[in-house]
């Protein structure tokens, strides 16, 4: 009786062993499969995570590239307002010379001419005009045209003489 218990009791703890080896073999089955699934993740994670990363790097050198391409165009139109800036400076002086010499002339002109035809000629012009004609002419010269004008076109001019320049009509504002 006493062998019948020891072999009744190693026959179950042989089984319970059995057992045991079975479950825990299943167990490893499931695992490494759940490993291959954790795996397979992670490789299209990775994959994705690439594809990600490169889409991204393309963009960022579109970007770049667009940025440069802007920053070219802008340095472009900056060098063509410098350039048409200068050609401003440079228009406006030439008109400034161009206009003092005008003046330059009509003042010569009107020196060398007889007082009483000056004098007919600025009284014909308007005010505005008259007055910037003598406005460069010595006092003396002035003068003399003053006298063989009539009074009353005299009075007009002499009052937009004191006004100063830049003569301008009734109707105009100075800039």
């Amino acid at each position: 009786m006493k062998r019948l218990w020891i072999v009744a009791l190693s026959t179950l703890l042989y089984a319970e062993t059995i057992d045991c080896t079975k479950v825990f073999e299943e167990r490893k089955s499931e695992l490494l499969k759940e490993v291959e699934k954790i795996d397979e993740a992670r490789q299209s994670f990775e994959a994705l995570q690439a594809a990600t990363n490169a889409l991204f790097e393309k963009q960022k050198a579109s970007l770049k590239a667009k940025e440069a391409e802007l920053a070219k165009t802008k340095e472009a139109i900056e060098e063509k307002e410098r350039r048409i800036a200068s050609m401003l400076d440079e228009n406006k002086k030439l008109l400034e010379l161009v206009e003092a010499k005008k003046s330059e002339k009509v003042d010569e002109t009107y020196i060398k001419m007889k007082d009483g035809a000056a004098a007919a000629i600025i009284e014909k012009l308007p005010p505005h005009e008259g007055a910037s004609i003598l406005f460069g002419l010595p006092a003396k010269k002035i003068s003399q045209i003053f006298a063989k004008m009539n009074p009353q076109t005299a009075s007009e001019i002499t009052q937009r003489l004191k006004k100063g320049p830049p003569f301008v009509e009734d109707n105009q504002t100075k800039e």
